[in-house]
C-alpha cells in the first residue's frame, strides 16, 4: 500500500510558523546560507497570495512546501527547492520575474519562469482521439522535457503532480480519476525515464489505486504485508549474497527492490496469470566485472537456493533483439519466498539504462529518436553525479540543447518542430491548405512576424486569407520564412505545380529584376547554365526559377563559382600553368602576382571580372562591363588579361555601392540601418538628397559585403521596406 509522511504541521494552511518548522526539519546537508535563501523564497510566497488554494483545499504555498519537501529528500539543491517554494507565484500576483531575479538569482528565478510555462499548459485540456492518445501522451512528454533548460525543472513537475495525488482522495472521482490518467501516461514515464524510480513506483500505485480501486485493493491484500517488510526481507537477502560472494571472491554491487502494486498488476494483465504465477514480486540485481563471475555468480545463488524450472532466461548467450544481456533465474529464497536474481555486468547494466536497451525505451515502446533519446540520457547522468563535488554541476553546464521543440494549437494538440521553426512552418506541419493560405499568426495571444523563431510551450494560432496563395519569398532562405526542408517542399511543390509558361514567365521577370539591381549588364549563357542543372533548354532555366529551384543570383552572378568565364578579351596566348592562389583572384598563367580591386566599378565575387596590368601595382580587377574597361580595349587592349575569382574566398570584405529610392518619410534610414546591423554589414558612407517637390529620397550608401549572395539578400530586405519604390546596385 502507499503510505507517505510529511513533516509539516497538521492543518491544509501555511504561515510564517509553519514555514519556521518546515525549515528546522530540513535534511542536515543544508547550511544557514541555504536556510536564508529557501526563507526569503518563502517570504516572497507569502507575499503573494497568501489564500490563494489549489484544488484539494490546501493553500498554494503549502502545497509548494511539501513538493520543495519531496525535492529536499532527493537531495535536490537550494535552487530548486526554492523554485518549488514559489510554485505559481507568478500567477495573479504582483511579483515579477525581476523581482525573483534580485532576490534569488538568475536560475532560481528562469526555473520559476519555466515553471509557470508549464503551469499554464498543463491547464489546457485538449479531446484526443483513442487512437492519437498515445501520440498526444508521448508529445506531452517530450514538451515538458522540451520547455526544461533545466532538468530541475522537470524533477519540480514531477514532485508537483506526486503531491497532487497524494492529496486526490478528497477531489471528486472525475477529477481524481483523470490526474491518474495524466500521472500514468505522462508523470510517471517522464520518472521513468530519468531513473528516479522512487517517485516513479509511488506516481504508478497512486494512479492505480484511483483507475482500478478494486484490483489495487485486491493486490495489496494478497502481498500479505507491508512494503517496509518486504523491503527488510530484501536487505536481508542482499547481506547474505554480499557474504557469500566475498567468500569466493566475487566483486559484486548489489541492489534489490519489492515489485510495487502496479507493475504487479499489469504484468498479471499482460500475462493472464494469477499474482501466485508472478515470482520477480522480490528481486535482487547482481553487477559484476565480466562474463565469466556473471556465470560464477549464478552457481552460488542456484547453490544457495532452489532454481524454480522454467524461471531461467540466459540473454547474455542470447542477447535480446535491443542487445540487451542479463541472466534471469527465479528462486525459492528465505521464508519459502519467490526471488528473482538478475546477473549481468557493469557495462551491460550502462546499456540497459542509458543505451539502446534502455528500461524506459522497453517499457514505453517508445519510437526512437536519437536527439531526444541523447538529451535524456544527459538529464539522468546529470542526476547521477549531482552529489560528486561540483561535477554534477559543471554537467549542468554543459549545453546540450535539443533539436526539437513542441508547440500547441489554440485546443491544446502538441505539434512537434525542428528547433527554430517559425509560424509558418508551424502551418505547413498543420496541414498544406493551412499553409498555403497563411497570411499571418498569433503567438501566446500576440500578432508576430511569419519569421519569428518558436519556443517549446508557446500556443501558435494561424491567420488565414481564403484564396491566398504561397509567396516566393518564403522559399528565399535568406529571409527566413522557413526553416524545416518538409514545409519549403511543399512551397517548392505548390510552384511546379503551376502551368510551365507562367514559371517561364515569372522566372525570367525575377532574373531580370535581380541582374537589374546588382547592375549585371552581361546576360548569362542560359545554354550553359541549363547543362550545369541537367536541363534541357533554356527556357528550362527560367522555369526553375519561376518554382523555386534556381534563385535568380545563382544565374545572374554566382554561377560563375562553379567555372571561371571564359574572357573575350584575352592577352596573347600565355602560357597555362598551374596558378597558385595568393587571396581572392587568380591570373591566368601568372604565379605570386600582386592584384588589388578597382575603385571605379567595385567588383564583388562573384561578378565577371577582367584584369588590368598596371605600371607598377600588380593587376587591377575590374568588372568586365567596367566604362574604364571598355575605353582600354581599344588603346591598350595588350594589357587586359584574363583572371577569375578563386573558389577559395578568404574572408574578406569588399566595397561596393548601392542606391535607395524611396518616398521621404521618418524613420526611413533608421528603418535600413536596422537591416544593415541585421546583416553585421559596415557602412562606409552615407550621402542622402530628399526632393521637395516630389517628396521623395534618394540615398547612396557604400558598404563592405563578403560576396555577391550576401550583396543580393542585403538588397532584397531593404526593397521590402515600406515606401522604398526602387533598389539598385551602383557601378
Amino acid at each position: 500500500m502507499v503510505t507517505t509522511s510529511s513533516s509539516l504541521p497538521e492543518g491544509d494552511s501555511a504561515d510564517a510558523a509553519v514555514v519556521a518548522h518546515w525549515l528546522e526539519m530540513l535534511p542536515d546537508g543544508f547550511d544557514d546560507q541555504d536556510r536564508l535563501q529557501l526563507r526569503k523564497a518563502a517570504n516572497i510566497a507569502l507575499e503573494a497570495n497568501p489564500e490563494r488554494r489549489i484544488p484539494s483545499g490546501e493553500t498554494q504555498l503549502r502545497h509548494a512546501l511539501s513538493v520543495a519537501e519531496i525535492l529536499s529528500k532527493l537531495r535536490m539543491d537550494r535552487e530548486t527547492l526554492a523554485a518549488a517554494i514559489l510554485l505559481g507565484v507568478l500567477k495573479d500576483s504582483a511579483i515579477s520575474l525581476t523581482t525573483l531575479k534580485q532576490a534569488l538569482g538568475e536560475n532560481t528565478a528562469r526555473m520559476v519562469d519555466d515553471l509557470a510555462r508549464i503551469g499554464q499548459l498543463t491547464d489546457v485540456s485538449t479531446e484526443v482521439s483513442q487512437e492519437d492518445e498515445e501520440e498526444h501522451a508521448e508529445n506531452l512528454r517530450r514538451l515538458l522535457l522540451g520547455i526544461a533548460e533545466d532538468v530541475r525543472v522537470v524533477l519540480v513537475v514531477v514532485a508537483e503532480q506526486l503531491h497532487v495525488m497524494r492529496s486526490a482522495r478528497g477531489l471528486s472521482q472525475e477529477l481524481s480519476r483523470r490526474l491518474a490518467k495524466e500521472t500514468q501516461e505522462i508523470y510517471a514515464p517522464l520518472a521513468n525515464r530519468l531513473g528516479i524510480w522512487q517517485i516513479k513506483w509511488e506516481l504508478e500505485d497512486l494512479a492505480l489505486r484511483f483507475l482500478h480501486p478494486d484490483d489495487y485493493k485486491q493486490i495489496a491484500s494478497q502481498l500479505g504485508g507491508r512494503r517496509a517488510d518486504r523491503e527488510q526481507f530484501i536487505k536481508e537477502v542482499i547481506d547474505l549474497l554480499r557474504e557469500k560472494f566475498l567468500a569466493v571472491g566475487i566483486n559484486a554491487d548489489i541492489s534489490g527492490r519489492p515489485k510495487h502494486i502496479y507493475s504487479i498488476w499489469r504484468k498479471m494483465q499482460r500475462k493472464a496469470v494469477d499474482i501466485e504465477q508472478i515470482f520477480d514480486l522480490r528481486a535482487v540485481r547482481v553487477l559484476v566485472d565480466d562474463i565469466a563471475q556473471c556465470y560464477a555468480t549464478l552457481g552460488v545463488v542456484h547453490g544457495l537456493w532452489k532454481h524454480i524450472p522454467g524461471e531461467f532466461d540466459d540473454y547474455i548467450a542470447t542477447p535480446k533483439a535491443n542487445l540487451y544481456q542479463s541472466i534471469h533465474t527465479a528462486v525459492i529464497g528465505p521464508e519459502e519466498k519467490t526471488l528473482e536474481v538478475q546477473i549481468r555486468t557493469r557495462d551491460m547494466h550502462y546499456h540497459s539504462e542509458l543505451g539502446v536497451a534502455a528500461h524506459w525505451r522497453y517499457k514505453e515502446n517508445a519510437k526512437q529518436d536519437h536527439d531526444f533519446e541523447r538529451r535524456i540520457v544527459w538529464m539522468r547522468q546529470w542526476l547521477e553525479r549531482k552529489d560528486e563535488s561540483g561535477e554534477g554541476a559543471d554537467l549542468l553546464d554543459t549545453e546540450m540543447e535539443a533539436t526539437r521543440i513542441y508547440v500547441l494549437t489554440p485546443m491544446g494538440k502538441v505539434v512537434e518542430l525542428p528547433k527554430g521553426s517559425t509560424p509558418l512552418d508551424f502551418a505547413y506541419a498543420i496541414h498544406t491548405d493551412i499553409g498555403h493560405q497563411c497570411r499571418g499568426a498569433r503567438v501566446d495571444g500576440h500578432i508576430v512576424q511569419l519569421t519569428r523563431s518558436l519556443r517549446s510551450g508557446e500556443t501558435v494560432e494561424v491567420l488565414t486569407a481564403k484564396n491566398g496563395t504561397p509567396s516566393r519569398d518564403w522559399i528565399n532562405p535568406q529571409l527566413g520564412y522557413l526553416h524545416s526542408s518538409k514545409a519549403r517542399n511543399r512551397v517548392k511543390q505548390w510552384f511546379k505545380q503551376l502551368d510551365y509558361e507562367h514559371h517561364v514567365e515569372l522566372g525570367r521577370a525575377a532574373l531580370e529584376r535581380e541582374m537589374t539591381r546588382l547592375s549585371i549588364s552581361e546576360k548569362p549563357n542560359l545554354e550553359v547554365v541549363a547543362s550545369k542543372h541537367n536541363l534541357l533548354h533554356a527556357e528550362d532555366v527560367y522555369a526553375a526559377i519561376g518554382r523555386g529551384d534556381l534563385s535568380p543570383i545563382q544565374v545572374a552572378g554566382l554561377g560563375s563559382r562553379e567555372k571561371p568565364p571564359t574572357q573575350e578579351i584575352l592577352i596573347p596566348e600565355v602560357p597555362r600553368n598551374q596558378a597558385t592562389i595568393k587571396g581572392e583572384v587568380v591570373v591566368a598563367g601568372v604565379d605570386d602576382l600582386m592584384t588589388s580591386v578597382a575603385r571605379c566599378c567595385k567588383p564583388v565575387p562573384y561578378d565577371p571580372i577582367i584584369g588590368f596590368v598596371t605600371r607598377g601595382r600588380g593587376v587591377t580587377v575590374h568588372r568586365r562591363d567596367c566604362s574604364n574597361i571598355r575605353a582600354l580595349q581599344e588603346i591598350e587592349g595588350d594589357r587586359l588579361v584574363s583572371v577569375h575569382w578563386s573558389a577559395q574566398q578568404r574572408e574578406t570584405n569588399y566595397a561596393v555601392d548601392f542606391l535607395v529610392v524611396a518616398s521621404d518619410r521618418k524613420g526611413l534610414l533608421r528603418d535600413i540601418s536596422a537591416i544593415l546591423t541585421d546583416e553585421d554589414i559596415d557602412v562606409i558612407g552615407v550621402n542622402t538628397n530628399s526632393d521637395r517637390k516630389t517628396d521623395s529620397a534618394s540615398m547612396r550608401f557604400t558598404v563592405e559585403v563578403r560576396d555577391m549572395e550576401q550583396l543580393s539578400r542585403l538588397l532584397s530586405k531593404v526593397e521590402q521596406l515600406p515606401d522604398v519604390t526602387l533598389v539598385k546596385r551602383l557601378i
